[in-house]
């Protein structure tokens, strides 16, 4: 009998919420483990950044890119060793973003003392960045690019297409202003999200060109586990793996995620499946799924690995358990 394959999903910067998984962090488990030897390797950043996450809400200072991604990463690639340490693969690798980072590192694209350096690195390239920010629209990327035509400064760039009906700019702060009025008197439901920074557009660049500076001195090796790409909505190959320029360029270029998703999704339409590991604290990676019909048919499933809410250590827990239970049941854990 075959199998569905383990597919997780790992989250980029506007997923980030207060004391993200923060009930995982016990004394002698695999999570706390990944998580201390990350912000170990950070040094003295590393211990400013425990504190930040383990602050109660309200804690505005997450918006800040320079704590959220760092963050974001860690917490993401240690659910990841979780999962690993259930002998439950992964299988397959989709990251959003900085959510990307953690999924190479899991195949083994670097290892994670590389990963600590590339974070860090990724921060201090984004010094002086500052001024811009990001907007979400509910609507198709083909409204909202048919909207958008014509706009004086046109810098109110896509950043990302992340579900048939979600999708986010990125730029300046007057012309996210500017795209923002058009596309309110047009109907479509805007939001702000959280982020002081215009990432994934042409505001980037000089940005993206810092880090590539970076990423260049650490080796780079073909992934060891299937790495989706949601830069190229494809699965990443050996040549990419080792090029410095894919994974720093992704700061300045849309995250497809949605049609990353979409055309994994595509792929494992027909038995046995996938069943698709949710690690954002929002639930907001596996909701685009839930339209698919690969989900709807039930050929494919969506298991969350946090509660979808700033929680406590008991729902923390309960939530991976019945995870866990949910792959155990599946036949999954070797």
């Amino acid at each position: 009998m075959e199998h569905r394959r383990v597919a997780l999903l790992l989250p980029g910067q506007g997923a980030q919420r207060e004391r993200m998984a923060a009930g995982l962090y016990r004394p002698g488990s695999v999570f706390a483990a990944h998580m201390d030897a990350f912000l170990t390797a950070l040094g003295t950043e590393g211990g400013k950044l425990r504190a930040q996450w383990l602050r109660p809400a309200p804690n505005p200072v997450l918006d800040d890119a320079l704590v959220a991604q760092p963050l974001l990463f860690a917490v993401g690639h240690a659910l990841g060793r979780v999962v690993r340490s259930w002998n439950a693969g992964p299988g397959v690798l989709l990251g959003h973003s900085a959510g990307e980072l953690a999924a190479a590192c899991l195949a083994g694209v670097f290892d994670e003392r590389a990963a600590a350096t590339l974070l860090a690195a990724r921060s201090h390239a984004l010094t002086g960045t500052g001024g811009g920010g990001m907007l979400a629209a509910a609507a198709a990327l083909e409204q909202v690019t048919g909207l958008l035509a014509g706009l004086p400064d046109g810098r109110a760039a896509v950043a990302a297409v992340n579900g048939p009906r979600q999708t986010v700019l990125a730029g300046p702060v007057e012309a996210l202003a500017r795209a923002e009025a058009r596309l309110r008197a047009a109907g479509v439901v805007v939001r702000p999200l959280r982020s002081g920074h215009a990432f994934h557009s042409p505001e980037m660049r000089p940005a993206a060109a810092r880090f590539e500076k970076y990423v260049a001195r650490v080796r780079l090796l073909p992934p060891r586990t299937e790495l989706w790409s949601a830069r190229t909505a494809r699965p990443v190959d050996e040549r990419q793996a080792r090029e410095p320029a894919f994974w720093a360029g992704q700061l300045a270029l849309p995250v497809l995620y949605w049609p990353a998703l979409r055309a994994l999704l595509d792929a494992h339409a027909r038995g046995p499946g996938l069943v698709l590991l949710d690690a954002s604290a929002d639930r907001s990676l596996s909701a685009p799924a839930r339209r698919h019909p690969a989900v709807r048919s039930g050929t494919c499933v969506v298991v969350p690995l946090l509660p979808g809410r700033t929680a406590g250590t008991v729902e923390d827990e309960e939530t991976l358990d019945a995870a866990r239970e949910r792959l155990a049941g599946e036949g999954l854990l070797a």
